[in-house]
């Protein structure tokens, strides 16, 4: 799949699109004061396409983890906008922005989060069954049948290898058919061959079912899976990879010196 991000440093806001899953105008974000301060994001602009799995690497400070954050509404802007879809996340009160991310925004983070009392089809329902909803069968099946566990889905956690459980947290991610799914370092915690069955479940979840899907990673492989790859560095988008190879990945990362980046 060929694609591309409108993506940009100052200038005008990003111009919204149907085809935009997610946006950010020229949002800056801050920690600390005075000598202290450190400037995590400075005037960052991206458009998200719908459809495109897109990666997100740089070195640890650039800022990366805090744009995937502030985009899905986990934490807050010091200016500039944020939209999902056509909804402004920036200008959410608490209530309407719990209720954004449940309903329109999937998560899968390093640590599974699976409830261990709960079954592996439980875990992945759980989203909706809190919220009340009844669950899309048509929909869930397709989720169930593109993590390839559906013979594991009476087994709880503990029953379950890394990679299977990391699998069913993507697939409760993807259950309630999410806007947008942000994943941040999913790999991170297991092994070679099971980061793999991962990040092939990602990807396949893209081009088979629609969804669009944003990682934070470090690893030139894992970025390769992606559609396209985002490069920050102190804060800022310095450059862009579409049709991504671990080779093109790593060259790239060379000549902006990105330390902390692994193949």
């Amino acid at each position: 799949m060929t694609s591309s991000a409108r993506t940009m440093n100052g200038g005008p806001p990003a111009p919204a699109a149907l085809t935009t899953a997610a946006r950010a105008d020229r949002i800056s974000k801050a920690y600390g004061r005075g000598d202290a301060q450190v400037v995590a994001l400075d005037e960052v602009s991206v458009a998200l396409e719908r459809g495109v799995f897109t990666a997100i690497m740089g070195p640890s400070g650039s800022g990366k983890s805090t744009l995937m954050h502030c985009m899905a509404g986990l934490d807050s802007v010091d200016s500039g906008q944020v939209y999902v879809g056509d909804i402004e996340v920036t200008r959410l009160d608490d209530k309407r922005l719990t209720r954004l991310r449940r309903d329109r925004i999937g998560f899968v983070f390093q640590a599974f989060n699976l409830v261990p009392t709960l079954t592996a089809l439980e875990n992945i329902t759980l989203p909706l069954d809190i919220a009340g909803r009844k669950a899309d069968q048509a929909w869930l099946d397709t989720v169930i049948d593109t993590i390839g566990l559906r013979q594991r889905l009476e087994h709880r956690p503990s029953e379950l290898s890394g990679g299977q459980r990391q699998r069913v947290a993507c697939a409760r991610a993807l259950a309630s058919r999410p806007e947008i799914v942000f994943a941040d370092e999913p790999t991170g915690n297991l092994d070679s061959r099971s980061g793999a069955e991962v990040l092939a479940f990602l990807r396949n979840s893209v081009r088979e079912m629609g969804q669009t899907v944003v990682t934070v990673t470090h690893d030139a492989v894992a970025a390769a899976y992606a559609d396209l790859v985002l490069f920050l560095a102190d804060g800022r988008l310095v450059d862009q990879i579409p049709d991504p190879t671990a080779e093109k990945v790593l060259e790239r990362m060379k000549g902006f010196e990105l330390p902390g980046i692994t193949a």
